[in-house]
């Protein structure tokens, strides 16, 4: 649904941050074929620039002290070299700028009404093709209009379109391994979560979560993914009643994805799932008692302030700390890709990440005033979170003693948040609950 216009989302200011560029690339690991990163690009084009013909080298030696014996000034022999690095410099970038003309499809999970998420995916769209010089063109595309929005990784994998753009934890019904790669409950918050999964890229002594993922996603799907797109620390979701204790989640109906609801189950709630334009319709009929989505901007733009009757707006988020999306890719069809091609395709998708979630960070605190409007914002009760994190952990390590994969990587990362809560316990949280009592 579009936007109510009461909400305060200013589109300028989507497009201020979104219209920014630059370009940070990442290398790939050994299993996957194509070599150069961006950064590696750049220094072999630098180094072919500056590679001249050795004829000519040795011409303008010569030139120095000729046969003549008519001896040649140094600033004539720099200007001719200087000349001659710009002309072959010129030559090489346009070599290295002439890549094959290309057009995929980008299937995403998201209605095209959601400035964000399928904003995240035209951008990324775009940057890929201003990183090729316009050669490499994708057409990202709305939920339904190629495949549903929760078919979106399915569709990558067999072949029916290139690429996608959608959130793994969607998919823990094919591999609960899915769940890593979006958030885990009680898990990452997003600073958390980027320092998984880029960390330590492409280090064979300490794989990063991009790595972890990859060689996964290479052997179970055949895909290849990489972060493109952010959220934050979500809200807790929309209830039409109260909830003050466990008691109250029993037979509770609430649309809420991946393992959360699981946990939700062992509490005595029922978990359903919906694509995210189904959420306001199931919540006007009784079909669901509670949902999640994202935040105060893209739930307006879903319409749940057209909700009639009591709403309460629940927090924190505790199944999405830190969420990430990602740009999905048939494998085979990476690996026939230039190197450029590759390195455009990272490079975008780790600007679209950062972008994405600058631009919630802009909109969501805007549109938060908005809510508090209409909506009584309530946070869970320490009853309530205690519950939550008690049988999240169950959950973990049921699903880890179930499945092999899911158990060699949960270890680790487990370990990870440990140690990195408690570093952003020290400093971070100390100001942030500060920052807003004093």
């Amino acid at each position: 649904m579009t936007q109510d216009n009461s909400t305060t989302t200013d589109e300028s200011a989507v497009d201020m941050i979104l219209d920014e560029g630059d370009s940070s690339g990442l290398a790939r690991r050994g299993f996957i074929k194509g070599g150069l990163g961006v950064a590696g690009f750049a220094a072999a084009s630098a180094i072919l620039a500056a590679c001249g013909d050795d004829d000519d080298d040795s011409g303008d030696t010569a030139g120095e002290t000729g046969s003549t014996g008519t001896t040649t000034t140094a600033a004539a022999v720099t200007t001719t070299t200087a000349a001659a690095a710009a002309a072959e410099t010129t030559d090489t970038v346009a070599v290295t700028a002439q890549g094959p003309e290309i057009e995929w499809e980008l299937a995403t999970s998201w209605p095209t009404g959601l400035v964000t998420l399928f904003g995240s995916a035209s951008y990324f769209a775009d940057r890929v093709a201003a990183l090729t010089g316009g050669r490499f063109k994708i057409n990202a595309r709305p939920a339904g209009e190629i495949v549903g929005g929760l078919e979106v990784l399915p569709t990558v994998r067999d072949r029916g379109v290139q690429m996608g753009h959608t959130a793994s934890y969607y998919y823990v019904g094919i591999s609960p391994v899915q769940q890593f790669g979006t958030a885990v409950p009680f898990g990452l918050s997003q600073r958390q979560q980027n320092a998984w999964l880029y960390g330590t890229f492409n280090n064979a002594d300490t794989p990063s979560g991009i790595d972890i993922l990859n060689e996964f996603y290479a052997e179970e799907h055949g895909i290849i993914c990489f972060p493109a797109g952010a959220t934050g620390c979500q809200m807790g979701g929309w209830f039409s009643q109260e909830i003050n204790s466990v008691d109250d989640l029993n037979g509770l109906k609430m649309r809420i994805p991946g393992l959360a609801g699981r946990v939700l189950e062992n509490l005595g709630g029922e978990q359903v799932t919906l694509a995210g334009g189904e959420i306001l319709q199931a919540i006007q009929t009784g079909a669901i008692d509670a949902a999640e989505f994202v935040g105060p901007t893209d739930d307006l733009i879903l319409g749940l302030n057209d909700f009639v009757g009591d709403l309460y707006y629940y927090h924190p988020g505790w199944w999405e700390p830190g969420t990430a999306l990602e740009v999905q890719i048939s494998l085979e069809l990476w690996n026939e890709l230039p190197p450029e091609y590759q390195a455009a395709i990272q490079s975008a998708a780790a600007e679209t990440n950062m972008r994405t979630m600058a631009t919630y960070d802009v909109l969501n605190q805007a549109d938060l005033q908005v809510v508090k409007g209409f909506a009584q914002i309530r946070e869970f009760s320490p009853e309530l979170m205690t519950a939550f994190k008690t049988q999240t952990e169950i959950v973990l390590d049921e699903v880890a003693s179930e499945d092999a994969d899911f158990a060699r990587i949960l270890g680790p990362w487990r370990e990870f948040r440990d140690g990195i809560a408690e570093w952003h316990g020290l400093a971070e949280r100390s100001y942030l609950s500060q920052q807003t009592q004093i």
